[in-house]
C-alpha cells in the first residue's frame, strides 16, 4: 500500500519517492497560446485575463459598497466601541469585525452612531439570519 501526499498539482509517493501528476496539464485557453497548464489559463495570462475582466466586466466600484466616507466613520465608531456590543450583554470580550447599521441603508436607515452597533463575525451573521435576509 502506498501512502501520497499532495504537493503543488503532484502526489509524491513514498515508494521510490517518484513524483506523479495528479492530472494531464492542458493548453492554455488564451488564443494561440502554446503553453501547458493545470488550470484555465497558464501563469502568464492569467494575470492579463483577471486585469480584462476588472477592466471590462465589474462595475468601476466594485469594492467601494459604501465609499470612503462610511470608511471614516466606521473607524470612528469602533474607536469609541472596540468590542462586540451582543457578546458584553452576554458576559464575553470579544473585539469587533464588523459594524452593523440596525436599519439597513436599503429601509432608510442612516450612518448616525444610533443607527450602528459592533459586532463580531458570529453575531453580526447571527443578526442576518435572524432578520432573515441570509441563508
Amino acid at each position: 500500500m502506498r501512502s501520497t501526499e499532495k504537493s503543488g498539482g503532484l502526489f509524491l509517493c513514498s515508494k521510490g519517492g517518484i513524483a506523479v501528476p495528479s492530472k494531464p496539464k492542458k493548453p492554455c485557453a488564451f488564443s494561440g497560446c502554446p503553453n501547458l497548464t493545470l488550470d484555465v489559463y497558464c501563469e502568464e495570462h492569467a494575470s492579463l485575463r483577471q486585469k480584462q475582466y476588472d477592466r471590462y466586466n465589474r462595475s468601476p466600484n466594485h469594492d467601494k459598497k459604501y465609499g470612503n466616507n462610511w470608511k471614516r466613520i466606521r473607524c470612528l465608531y469602533v474607536k469609541k466601541h472596540p468590542l462586540c456590543e451582543r457578546c458584553l450583554k452576554e458576559g464575553r470580550i470579544t473585539p469587533v469585525e464588523e459594524v452593523h447599521h440596525i436599519v439597513p441603508l436599503s429601509q432608510g436607515g442612516t450612518n448616525k452612531f444610533s443607527n450602528l452597533m459592533s459586532l463580531c463575525q458570529s453575531c453580526h451573521t447571527k443578526i442576518h439570519y435572524e432578520i432573515g435576509d441570509r441563508s
